[in-house]
């Protein structure tokens, strides 16, 4: 039986358990229908966090309007199952909460509760980190105080399981996800790159935005924050690869699905991707896209999406990105279930 038919096989008899009401509280929770809440998630070492939140639900779902695109979603519907598994998201430079919400209806159709944030200072209605230092260093600080929220503060926090936790990062997000789980980045090798290549794309986006990530200046191990709560994690086209050169990953312990862009013009894969997949200490189930650039991970665009920022919308001929996306996610979707399946 291929992978896709023993997915189908489980969310079969996931379903029938729920028709029969005999659905264990440690057991995955598919209930096809996806209640979405967005939340404000106060920081007391910057602004508030614009938080959304997908989870398992059996309310009717009607299609509401999420920044650029729509989903099928029940508005603050409730909380269907118990112990279930988080994942969190972090997004690339200037995106927000909405980037990957197809993936995280896909997770929270497989019984998952997904909180995406809008990281401060780097997204779609603020840049003013992009570039910086800053957002490097306070990336990661973010995704663990959204943790801290969902696990401590949030209303149904009593019905999430602590000890499944996993992240999703892509770009920019990856090289988040990274830290988050144990990386610890050699800013030094920023300047160093853009001296051998001055015109790698990285190099060309930091001095078009005056950002300060080519000041050599060194950056304490210490600053770097790492959350032993997130158990695994997926990270697609991870920007900045270059700065774990050198042993950087060596103290992750964790499982890592890698996806990367064949044709990736934004992160080439020969100094962040395949510096990842080189660097970690236990191969990560790694995946090649043929065709793909480094967009092709977001989600399908919409009209008012291409029309907005048509560049990130432009995929090559022949590569099909809602195709695609219908293999990435059940492929994401099934690598987290087997890494937090429950204990």
């Amino acid at each position: 039986m291929t992978l896709f038919g023993v997915i189908i096989l489980i969310s079969s008899m996931a379903a029938a358990r729920l028709q029969s009401k005999e659905q264990p509280p440690s057991s995955p929770v598919i209930s096809g229908t996806v209640g979405y809440q967005q939340v404000t998630v106060p920081d007391p070492n910057g602004e508030p966090l614009q938080v959304g939140i997908w989870y398992p639900t059996t309310a009717s779902t009607s299609r509401q309007q999420l920044g650029l695109f729509h989903q099928t979603v029940a508005p603050d519907g409730p909380l269907f199952g118990d112990r279930l598994p988080l994942v969190l998201i972090s997004h690339d430079v200037s995106g927000s909460l909405a980037s990957h919400y197809d993936t995280a209806l896909a997770l929270a159709q497989a019984g998952f509760v997904v909180a995406a944030v809008t990281h401060t200072g780097d997204n779609s209605q603020d840049q003013s980190y992009v570039g910086n230092r800053r957002d490097l260093i306070d990336r990661p600080r973010q995704i663990s105080r959204v943790l801290d929220f969902m696990l401590g503060a949030w209303p149904e926090r009593i019905r999430l399981d602590s000890t499944r936790v996993g992240i999703f990062g892509f770009s920019l997000g990856g090289f988040t996800a990274l830290v988050t789980i144990g990386g610890i980045p050699d800013l030094s090798r920023i300047p160093q790159l853009c001296s051998d290549k001055p015109e790698a794309p990285e190099c060309r986006f930091i001095k078009e935005r005056h950002g300060d990530q080519l000041n050599a200046a060194p950056v304490s191990d210490s600053t770097w924050i790492h959350d032993p709560r997130i158990k695994t994690a997926v990270v697609a086209a991870p920007a900045l690869g270059i700065t774990f050169a050198g042993g950087g990953l060596r103290h992750i312990k964790v499982p890592v699905q890698l996806w990367r862009a064949e044709e990736d013009q934004e992160s080439p894969n020969s100094w962040n991707s395949n510096m990842v997949r080189d660097g970690l200490p236990t191969p990560p189930e790694a995946h090649n896209v043929t065709k793909a650039g480094h967009f092709g991970f977001l989600a399908p665009c919409s009209e008012a999406l291409a029309k907005a920022v048509p560049r990130i919308c432009q995929d090559a001929p022949g590569f099909d990105r809602s195709a695609f996306h219908r293999e990435f996610n059940r492929l994401v979707v099934a690598f987290f279930c087997g890494k937090l399946a429950a204990r």
